[in-house]
């Protein structure tokens, strides 16, 4: 099961995304995955590229920056949790917070679900860093990446810290 889920920061949206996405999702992957893949020794040509696109498609959806495509955000829930496939930010838009506010929104269904959330990242991927600052935990690992989770209770206390921060 895939939600559409509203994002609340200034200008940021989420929608679903389309087959016409296809090329834009196409060059972002590559464009912000290739060197991660390739140091882990992965494959990087464009039909191991356009494979993982594809895959949980009907999950995805696109981040837009007053209206224009920015990155994208893969995630679905299943019964038992919540599962973070993709997160991919343009490079110029990188390090304005983007990734994180779109997470949020998985975060804050997660933890209205009362469900955890996982997730899988590649080892010497910077992308871990907002991973831990949200409050996920390495849960395992192999050669490649680190499988990260983040329990429902941690999910509330994190939103709840955020709030107040706000005040």
């Amino acid at each position: 099961m895939s939600a559409q889920l509203p994002a609340q920061r200034s200008g940021l949206t989420l929608r679903p995304a389309q087959p016409d996405d296809e090329a834009f999702l196409l060059e972002l992957r590559k464009t912000t995955m290739t060197e991660h893949l390739a140091r882990a020794g992965e494959p990087t040509d464009d039909a191991a590229h356009r494979a993982r696109l594809l895959h949980r498609y009907d999950a995805a959806q696109v981040i837009c920056i007053d209206d224009a495509p920015a990155g994208l955000l893969k995630a679905h829930r299943n019964e038992d949790e919540w599962f973070v496939v993709q997160v991919q930010i343009a490079p110029a838009l990188q390090g304005r917070g983007i990734g994180e506010q779109a997470l949020r929104t998985i975060l804050r269904a997660a933890a209205a679900d009362a469900l955890p959330v996982s997730l899988q990242v590649l080892k010497g991927n910077p992308a871990k860093r907002l991973y831990d600052r949200l409050g996920f935990q390495i849960v395992g690992e192999d050669r490649t990446q680190f499988y990260m989770r983040l329990v429902a209770r941690a999910l509330a206390e994190s939103e709840a810290e955020r709030m107040s921060d706000k005040d």
